[in-house]
């Protein structure tokens, strides 16, 4: 293992180092400087001691993403505790059973979150406290209100000159000078994080993340992203997945930067608007976002037969594709050096776009168990279609006898992999095998430059009765760039292709169709499609689903629920 420093070592140094700089801003609403959020997780730490709470013991936060969110995190992982972020979009017996198979002592719960809820099912819990003000809404434990109450006077005795710098001496950290990580019984590798991936079947399995594998990610964005004292980043991505907590706040933190956090969902016209105020440094989010964004606002300026001759004329193309290009870059703030895109295939036709007019994208591919990073490069050098090559102090290759042309599992190993996952060391031994290596589930190939390319899901291709291996990601990705078509999933119904397709049914009602008219664009589309398939990936027929369809929280559709049945 590489020496790196320790989650609580970035955490500390970066206080230290920036104690009079903006950290957390609730956008629109209340901003906590660096020392601002010292002083609330030592007061949080002044609670957790009260309650009885020990180094290794499990604290619980569900909610939306906010400043208190992260003082949460950052309280949980300084104090010596093991972190349990609880994705809000989970439904009330899902966020009981992480809680309870988790064994959490404490819960941090929005109140939104909270109203669903049932403490009586959640009896391993001694307290609830509520993310907005702190409160205590459960109480099992006789140390803890009385604590809550009086945090603030014992604060003072503590710290009778006030709370500064040189307090500021977490457990497990080295300390802001730097130096070899003390002694005294820690674990060389501590657990830092429980992460609960959001599954397909059943309850997900809890992702054990050590204090080095979440370094080694935040010292890769450190290496690829220049992020200084005082950037801004926007805060899109749940902060309860991975790839937001690392990307977006781990990583920004440890930098000094500014974070701000949207605390609504982010369409494209609250996206607009706050990275025009805020004008954040990189910008991490998953594909969906930027796709709709690149299909309302800028496609549209040149998807005409005049537009698309422009684009052909070489004397004028260039000029075509620097507008187009100042015009993306505004939509998204203007300053940013690239926007990394992860957790979700992106559609192949805007990707092609983005590239063509030289747009800064990246592909961040990774999962959970490895947080997340696996593969990744800076947008100037990433080929098309790829997502980049290996990560830093990770290993990747192709399960295939010819990894070049023929698709094969992609498989990895290093210092990103997790410690495992929690209380299931069976559902551990079929992901990493006896030499280490992980086997993600995903099929790809590798150039001989090392660029990897995701073909996409294992489990989610389908075999049809001739033999033929169908990648639904590949078809799908056509389908959602034709007309009306907002969502698709092709799916295997009695042994033939059907596309399930949820409509932009405001395009279509703005175009005054009624359900007849989608229908009649939605069997055009399938016509148009199939001229472009081979004859084994026909598509037989098109559903037209009237929900979005339901999705995890990188925005990856649930296919379980939408199979044949």
């Amino acid at each position: 293992m590489e020496t790196l420093p320790g989650l609580t070592d970035y955490i500390e140094r970066s206080i230290v180092a920036h104690w009079d700089l903006d950290a957390l801003t609730d956008y629109q609403g209340a901003t906590l400087q660096y020392k601002d959020v010292a002083r609330k997780m030592a007061k949080m730490h002044i609670v957790l001691e009260a309650a009885g709470i020990q180094p290794g013991d499990k604290i619980a936060v569900c909610g939306r993403n906010s400043a208190h969110w992260a003082v949460t995190f950052l309280a949980t992982v300084t104090y010596g505790a093991v972190i349990v972020p609880i994705l809000h979009e989970f439904k009330a017996d899902n966020i009981h059973n992480i809680v309870n198979h988790s064994e959490a002592k404490l819960l941090l719960v929005s109140e939104r979150v909270w109203e669903n809820l049932d403490e009586k099912v959640m009896p391993g819990l001694l307290g609830i406290a509520l993310l907005e003000d702190f409160s205590i809404v459960v109480c099992r434990h006789e140390g803890l209100m009385q604590a809550y109450e009086t945090r603030n006077a014992i604060y003072g005795e503590r710290y009778p000159r006030n709370f500064r710098r040189e307090h500021i001496h977490y457990r497990g950290a080295a300390g802001a000078a730097g130096g070899d990580k003390a002694a005294g019984g820690e674990a060389a590798d501590p657990l830092c994080v429980i992460n609960y991936t959001s599954g397909t079947t059943g309850y997900s399995k809890g992702v054990m993340l050590s204090s080095h594998s979440l370094s080694s990610n935040i010292a890769y964005c450190q290496e690829m992203l220049p992020v200084e004292a005082g950037d801004h980043i926007v805060s899109m991505l749940p902060l309860g997945h991975v790839f937001g907590m690392v990307y977006d706040f781990l990583f920004g933190f440890s930098a000094g930067a500014h974070l701000f956090f949207l605390t609504r969902m982010p369409t494209p016209k609250i996206i607009a608007q706050s990275f025009a105020e805020i004008r954040p440094r990189v910008i991490s989010c998953v594909p969906l976002i930027v796709e709709k964004i690149i299909k309302k606002e800028i496609i549209p300026q040149v998807d005409n037969r005049i537009g698309r001759l422009l684009l052909r004329l070489p004397l004028i193309n260039d000029k075509i594709k620097a507008e187009l290009r100042k015009r993306a870059m505004e939509v998204f703030g203007n300053r940013f050096d690239e926007i990394i895109v992860g957790g979700a295939p992106f559609n192949a036709d805007v990707e092609r776009f983005l590239k063509y007019i030289g747009f800064p994208y990246t592909i961040a591919y990774g999962m959970t168990e490895c947080g997340p990073i696996i593969c990744s490069s800076r947008w100037d050098r990433l080929k098309l279609a790829s997502c980049g090559r290996a990560a830093s102090r990770m290993e990747v290759r192709i399960d295939s006898p010819q990894p070049g042309e023929v698709a094969g599992e992609i498989v990895c190993r290093g210092d990103n992999l997790m410690l495992g996952y929690y209380k299931n060391p069976e559902a551990t031994r079929q992901i990493i095998d006896v030499n280490g290596w992980l086997h993600t589930g995903d099929l790809g190939t590798m150039d001989s430059e090392g660029n990897v390319y995701v073909r996409g899901r294992s489990k989610n291709m389908l075999l049809t009765a001739s033999g033929q291996n169908i990648y639904p990601e590949e078809i799908e990705s056509k389908l959602n760039n034709m007309p009306l078509v907002s969502e698709s999933l092709i799916v295997l119904q009695k042994q033939q292709l059907v596309a399930l397709i949820y409509p932009d049914f405001d395009e279509a009602f703005a175009q005054g169709l009624q359900q007849e008219g989608i229908e009649r664009a939605m069997e055009e589309n399938r016509q148009e499609l199939n001229r472009t398939l081979p004859a084994y990936s026909q598509i037989a027929k098109v559903k037209i689903i009237f929900e979005e369809f339901e999705k995890t929280a990188k925005k990856s559709i649930k296919r379980f629920l939408y199979q044949e049945g």
